[in-house]
This record gives C-alpha cells, sequence and structure tokens, in this order.
C-alpha cells in the first residue's frame, strides 16, 4: 500500500511536469518545471535502521564472586572468548577472563596475609612478656606487704614513734599490692584485646585469600543453559571481544536468547523522535533476506537521549516488536525500519522540493494561467518527498520547482494565513508557559506541604 502511495504520487508530479513543460512549449516565454497539488492518503513515516535482538535472553555474565566487595577487582579483561553463533549445552565452556590481574591481587593478599600473622604471633609474645613481667611486681608487692608485717610484730617493744613507722609503712605496701593487683586486671584486658584485634586482622585476610583462591579457580565461565552464544555489548555499544573489559556494573559478557520473538533495536534521531509513539505500525526490511518484508509494532522509546558515538547528535533508543515467522531470523542482522508515524486517508499535499522559506514565511510560486505569485502556505507533517497543505492551496494548482527571474518583483497572496499561523504560535507558546508555570507552582506545593507535614 505505501509504495503504491509513493509509486502514484511520484507518477503524477512527473506526469504534470511533462504536461506543463508541453504546454508551454510553443511560447517564447521562460519554461519552469511544475508539479500540481495532489489529493489522496498521504503517510508520515519516519526511517531508520536497526539490529534484531531476541526479546529475552539469559545472559552470561562475569562470576557473582566479584561482586563480593572484599575481593576489590573492579574491572577484568577477557582473555578467550568462543566464536559468536556457537551453539552450546549447559556447563560448556564460553569464556576465560584474565588470571593475571587475579594473581596479582592474591599475591599482595598473601602478603598481607602473612603480615597480619606476624602481627598476631608478636602480639601474643608483648603480651605474655608484659604480663608476666607485671606478675612479678604483685608477687614483690605481696612481699613487701609480708615484710612490712614482720617488722611491725617485732616493733611491739619499741616506742611509739617506731610502732607508728611500722604501721604507716605496712599501710603503704598494702596499697601498693592492692594498685598493682587492679592495675594487672586493666593491662590483661588491654593485652587480650590487642591480641583479639590481632586475631581478627588475621582472620579478615585469611578470608580475602581463600575468596581470591576462589575468584582464580572461577575464572573461566560457562553456559548457565543451552543456546546459541551472542556477544553481548560494552558501555559504547561495541560488541565484547577478546580485550575487552567487563566489571561486576557491567557483567554481560554474552547472551543466550530466545529465537521465538525477535525485537528491532534501533535509534531514531532527536528531530523525529517527537514523532514516534509506542504501538504504532512499522514495516520491517531485513537486510540479509532482501525479500522478507514484516510487520512490526513500536513497544518502547526511551525519554532519555544518548550522544551518539564520535558525534554531537542525540538519538533515542526505540524497539519495536517483530511480527510473523522469524524462524529464519538470527540476532543481530540489521534491518530497515519504516515507521508510520501518522496516516491521512485523504488531504492535500505538495513535493517538498516546491516549498521556499525565508525568515519568518514558507511559501510556493503558484502558476494561475500564467500568472505567478508567492503565496503563502501553512504546511502540515511531511514525510520523505512531500509536505501536507492545511491552507493557501487548491487541489491541482500548479507550483513551480525554482523560483522565477522576477522572483524579487512578485508579491506575496494569502497574508491572511500568515496572520494565522503567527496568532496559532503565539497561542501555542502562551499554553506551553502556563502549562511550565503549573507545574512549577505544583512543585512547589509539594515541596511546601512536605515541609509543613515534618513541622
Amino acid at each position: 500500500m505505501r509504495k503504491k502511495i509513493i509509486f502514484t504520487s511520484v507518477i503524477l508530479i512527473l506526469l504534470s511536469a511533462a504536461a506543463f513543460i508541453i504546454f508551454s512549449g510553443t511560447s517564447n516565454k521562460k519554461v519552469y518545471i511544475a508539479s500540481s497539488v495532489q489529493r489522496g492518503p498521504f503517510e508520515v513515516l519516519v526511517y531508520s535502521s536497526g539490529q534484531l535482538e531476541a526479546q529475552s535472553s539469559e545472559n552470561i555474565v562475569v562470576p557473582e564472586i566479584l561482586r563480593n566487595r572484599n575481593v576489590r577487582i573492579y574491572e577484568i579483561k577477557i582473555t578467550d572468548l568462543i566464536e559468536e553463533g556457537t551453539v552450546v549445552d549447559s556447563g560448556d565452556y564460553v569464556a576465560s577472563l584474565d588470571h593475571k590481574t587475579v594473581e596479582e591481587v592474591l599475591v599482595n593478599a598473601q602478603e598481607d596475609l602473612e603480615q597480619a600473622l606476624n602481627n598476631f604471633d608478636d602480639a601474643k609474645m608483648d603480651s605474655n612478656l608484659t604480663l608476666s613481667n607485671y606478675r612479678d611486681i604483685i608477687i614483690n608487692a605481696k612481699e613487701e606487704v609480708e615484710e612490712m608485717q614482720i617488722i611491725l610484730d617485732e616493733s611491739v617493744y619499741e616506742s611509739p614513734a617506731v610502732i607508728r613507722k611500722a604501721e604507716m609503712d605496712l599501710e603503704k605496701a598494702k596499697r601498693k599490692l592492692k594498685q598493682e593487683t587492679s592495675a594487672y586486671v586493666l593491662r590483661e584486658r588491654q593485652a587480650v584485646s590487642k591480641v583479639e584485634r590481632s586475631y581478627m586482622e588475621l582472620k579478615l585476610r585469611q578470608e580475602r585469600v581463600d575468596l581470591l583462591l576462589q575468584v582464580y579457580n572461577s575464572l573461566k565461565i560457562k553456559a548457565p543453559k543451552s543456546g546459541m552464544v551472542i556477544y553481548g555489548r560494552d558501555r559504547t555499544r561495541e560488541k565484547i571481544k577478546v580485550g575487552s573489559t567487563v566489571s561486576p556494573w557491567m557483567p554481560i559478557i554474552a547472551t543466550l536468547p530466545d529465537l521465538s520473538s525477535m525485537h528491532s533495536l534501533t535509534y531514531v534521531n532527536e528531530i523525529d523522535i517527537s514523532k514516534v509513539k509506542t504501538n504504532q505500525k512499522v514495516s520491517i526490511g531485513i537486510d540479509a533476506l532482501p525479500e522478507k518484508v514484516l510487520d512490526g509494532e513500536v513497544i518502547s522509546v526511551a525519554n532519555i537521549g544518548q550522544p551518539m558515538p564520535k558525534s554531537d547528535a542525540k538519538v533515542f533508543e526505540v524497539k519495536i516488536k517483530v511480527k510473523g515467522d522469524v524462524s529464519d531470523l538470527k540476532p543481530a542482522m540489521t534491518t530497515s525500519n519504516i515507521i508510520q508515524t501518522d496516516l491521512f486517508k485523504d488531504t492535500l499535499f505538495i513535493a517538498s522540493e516546491t516549498v521556499f522559506k525565508n525568515d519568518s514565511l514558507q511559501y510556493v510560486f503558484l502558476d494561475l494561467n500564467g500568472v505567478i505569485s508567492k503565496q503563502i502556505v501553512d504546511l502540515g507533517e511531511e514525510n520523505e518527498n512531500f509536505v501536507l497543505i492545511r491552507k493557501g492551496l487548491n487541489e491541482n494548482d500548479k507550483i513551480l520547482f525554482s523560483p522565477p527571474e522576477n522572483e524579487e518583483d512578485l508579491a506575496f497572496q494569502g497574508m491572511d494565513i500568515y496572520k494565522e499561523i503567527k496568532e496559532r504560535k503565539l497561542k501555542e507558546e502562551k499554553e506551553s508557559k502556563k502549562s511550565e508555570n503549573g507545574n512549577l507552582i505544583s512543585s512547589k506545593t509539594n515541596v511546601s506541604g512536605g515541609e509543613s507535614s515534618k513541622n
């Protein structure tokens, strides 16, 4: 249907142009190529190329153990990868990750473990030696108390002053014994705590070494189920290959797609993305199978754009569900997508090349029985070759593809149309600003309400 519409429109334009040339052949005037205003169905189309992907798939990812925060390996290279398209069974080998990266980290962890073991041994020896010395001090303090007690007992026949001094010495010795005994309890706690901290550090170092050994033994990646291996993509949308870097945050190495349901992943430029909506119909061509054309439907449109590689332009991701028989389709096949964003069953339209513009006007060169004028037009939607006419022209009006020689002398016709367009744009701008202000007020009200509720 679409090809028929385009073919018919082009034939009509060519016939109009040919008729105009033949009709004007007997005149001495300069001949201009002209076209006619056509009436009929009008499609608004967006063209994009894409790539087939399975709608659902099982991901082959880096080992889950790499996500452990104690591993501290933030990215790792792929050193080997089986050929894309290989059909594997569950448990079959798929890829290898860089063992050297883990070996370097493991060696450092083992050195840390050895240091922690030495620190633990030192802490135990220091504790034993320190506590042994303090136990000797307590024994000496006890003996001093006993000695002072003997002196006091023997001074029973001495003068009161001698007896008093002996009593004071005994009290002093007892206080010292009590102090040393209390201090020993604190020092023992400190020593035990120091040994425990050293042991905990040793345990953590040992656990990390054990963890890294597990990581080292998990670097050969195997398929979680049977299927066809399709390489994943990195953050720049480039396909994963040997030498690519993966990480716990970008973990996908490859996928095992469900080939019974496919979609085309495409990117639409920021100029056309406003036209694209979900549920729109799509015609999908397969570059590898030129004879195959499938129906499709837009199932998702990204809200946020992303820059194209090596370009300042932004594109938006669009997913298109492929309908019909997909048994002969393969992931990564290139698709040519034609998205029907609008359809007018009966409307006026003209060739895009017949429209001219200046700073504020859009107009055509209208030829009415040999009298040429600049006719202001109100345009609507457009597609690759044609643009819809809202106002300013009638069916079968003849318009020129190029300006006449006396272009500068021609007056504009249809200034009332220009005023209508201007008023419409001003109204749209006001409504847009009103909507923006309403959203801003609503946002402020919500914030204020939130604060009030807190108060």
